[in-house]
């Protein structure tokens, strides 16, 4: 159909006035004869497919039907003012149909100014792989001095010669070689832009497989030390599964476990001595979790769909993309254990998926998950798996215990509450072990009386705030005691939140705290994204709302606090998961609304973020 709209345009006169798009209103396509032929009555509206630009050409292609008239050739669409330009994105640019970079270059400029050359590296990286570059070489080749920031005094110290002195060419491939690591980390590469400059072999082949190099980089002593004093601190149900798991873990034969335990019984402690005891010995465990921020509580944890590249749509025939002979495949072969966390929250056709890919992978199709061992950890009390419009059935059918999979999970419980452990008032230890207990019965349906999953439940006095008068003051007072005189303090919020139901409760409570704060800095906002209105101020407290850099713990989720405001950048401080107090840059970024009604699609370019005094009780919060 495209490339005889083409011919067409060599053959009529009439019709090298009109683009691809208004192209059938003259025109109607033939399928029995695949040609096209004049329309003779009637008329029709044309259209392109929507194209992501994570496709490169194929996007700017796209563009350029919108605008090119009567094309007789490729080399036509991509001729501007007589010349011809050797890619279709090159020609969308000379036409001024591409964004300014500007902005980005300005905003690596801005964030030099306080932030080291690794974290400079960073930004740039996150930039990529949000897709918000429109010219990434250009932006590279305008930045690429500051970028390289510290990569000779790295080399300087790793070779310890200080008189060391490198090309112009050389920094440039190291610095490259450095943001390929943090694109591996976060399952990219710089081969996905096709314009951007790649290391040279020899520098990628000295780390050969980045990401076992990545699991493999602990300090084995470290980890032994870290191991002994996290294994006597085991309760003796938290001891007898470790022992029967590393058992199973020393044979490398396989196994499917499942620990389920509701909250506090101690199952990332067990995630850590787990990893700590199979590190400790040079060995692999690949840690995973089905939500960002579930993945910040362990280190070297990601999200398991980034991990394994599982398909966000999925069927009871998905695979996941890990192609035997790959890095990604090289990785889950060496892996001696893996670990997911929160597995009940995740729709049972991703396990299944993985099941036959690892099956693949490994080529071994009479074990579950190709003959390795894994454990899944979670509490089907918590959020189960969404189904859009699903009543309860449908919902239970989608979970991991209705999968052919878990006759092959051996169930491991864990049943004491380790935070009545902890030393402190008497009385106050009996009312926490009040509320566990009437927590744990909520959950397991016993407070209400009998019911079918509807029930009139009946909060205790002590949980209320009863100020009838202004009760949304009295909870922010006692979340946020004295907050003018701690909002500098980051770890005032490290362990404060609000948590409500719906997102009008979100704004009042943060325009109430945020008309507290000096310094402000407006951005609008639109309906589906972040609010129209953006209010931040230094010492402010924000939620990430998009995954930009996982392993630097910068996912969907993440909270934190304001330190500086700048035109192009937001500097702040990680007030959560494992890369507390880490300092880092957040830039703008396109983001498009993921609300299917809408009958229109539309992108905004805004920074990737909301306050957080208050939040939306929601999945990733289980």
């Amino acid at each position: 159909m495209f490339t005889s709209w083409m011919e067409c345009n060599q053959i009529y006169n009439e019709v090298k006035e009109l683009n691809y798009i208004e192209f059938p209103s003259k025109f109607v396509w033939k399928k029995e004869g695949k040609c096209w032929e004049r329309r003779k009555l009637g008329f029709s509206i044309g259209r392109i497919h929507s194209v992501s630009l994570a496709l490169g050409e194929a996007y700017f292609l796209r563009i350029l039907l919108n605008k090119v008239k009567g094309p007789t050739s490729f080399e036509d669409i991509r001729t501007v003012n007589g010349v011809v330009f050797p890619a279709f994105r090159d020609a969308c640019y000379e036409c001024g149909l591409l964004d300014d970079d500007m902005e980005y270059i300005e905003a690596i400029k801005e964030a030099s100014n306080s932030g080291s050359g690794g974290y400079l590296r960073n930004l740039f990286a996150t930039m990529l792989t949000s897709h918000c570059l429109s010219r990434p070489d250009f932006v590279w080749e305008k930045s690429w001095e500051i970028l390289s920031d510290g990569i000779l005094y790295n080399q300087q110290r790793a070779l310890k010669s200080t008189d060391l002195s490198l090309t112009e060419e050389q920094i440039k491939n190291l610095t490259l070689y450095e943001i390929e690591k943090l694109l591996l980390r976060n399952a990219s590469t710089l081969r996905n832009f096709e314009t951007m400059p790649f290391p040279d072999e020899h520098s990628v082949s000295t780390s050969n497989n980045l990401l076992t190099n990545e699991e493999l980089n602990y300090e084995p002593q470290d980890l032994q030390n870290e191991y002994d004093n996290l294994f006597v601190s085991l309760t003796e149900e938290q001891r007898c599964i470790f022992l029967e798991i590393t058992k199973v873990v020393e044979i490398n034969k396989g196994g499917v476990f499942f620990v389920y335990g509701y909250g506090g019984t101690g199952k990332t402690f067990l995630w850590k001595t787990l990893s700590a005891s199979i590190r400790s010995k040079g060995q692999i465990v690949l840690n995973v979790a089905s939500s960002g921020i579930a993945s910040l509580l362990l280190t070297g944890c990601r999200r398991a769909h980034s991990r394994f590249h599982i398909p966000i749509n999925l069927n009871e025939d998905s695979t996941c993309t890990i192609k035997p002979g790959t890095d990604d495949a090289q990785l889950v072969s060496e892996a001696r254990l893996i670990i997911w966390d929160e597995a009940p929250m995740i729709h049972k056709h991703a396990f299944e998926a993985l099941d036959r890919t690892l099956k693949d992978v490994l080529n071994c199709n009479t074990l579950a998950f190709g003959g390795k061992a894994i454990v899944f950890g979670g509490d089907f009390r918590q959020i189960l798996p969404v189904v859009q419009n699903g009543s309860r059935q449908d919902i239970v059918n989608s979970s991991l215990s209705s999968s052919y999979l878990w006759s092959e999970c051996k169930v491991l419980r864990l049943t004491k509450n380790m935070r009545l452990n902890v030393v402190g008032d008497s009385t106050n230890m009996e009312q926490t072990k009040m509320f566990a207990q009437w927590l744990l019965d909520l959950g397991e349906g016993k407070v209400g009386g009998t019911n079918d999953g509807e029930a009139i439940i009946e909060i205790p006095d002590d949980l209320l705030i009863n100020d009838s008068l202004d009760p949304v003051s009295e909870l922010i007072n006692f979340v946020y005691p004295s907050i003018l005189s701690n909002y500098m303090q980051p770890n005032f919020y490290e362990e404060r939140a609000l948590l409500t139901p719906t997102n009008e409760v979100v704004q009042e409570i943060n325009d109430r705290l945020l008309s507290m704060f000096p310094d402000i800095l407006n951005s609008l906002k639109i309906s589906g994204l972040p609010n129209h209105k953006l209010v931040l101020k230094v010492g402010v407290l924000v939620m990430l709302l998009r995954n930009l850099d996982q392993k630097g713990g910068l996912c969907n989720g993440t909270r934190l606090q304001v330190t500086s405001l700048g035109n192009h950048i937001i500097k702040a401080q990680i007030i959560s998961g494992t890369n507390i107090g880490e300092p880092v840059f957040i830039h703008r970024t396109s983001l498009t609304p993921t609300d299917k009604k809408m009958p229109f699609k539309f992108q905004r370019r805004q920074f990737p973020m909301a306050a957080c005094f208050a939040m939306t009780i929601n999945k990733s919060q289980g």
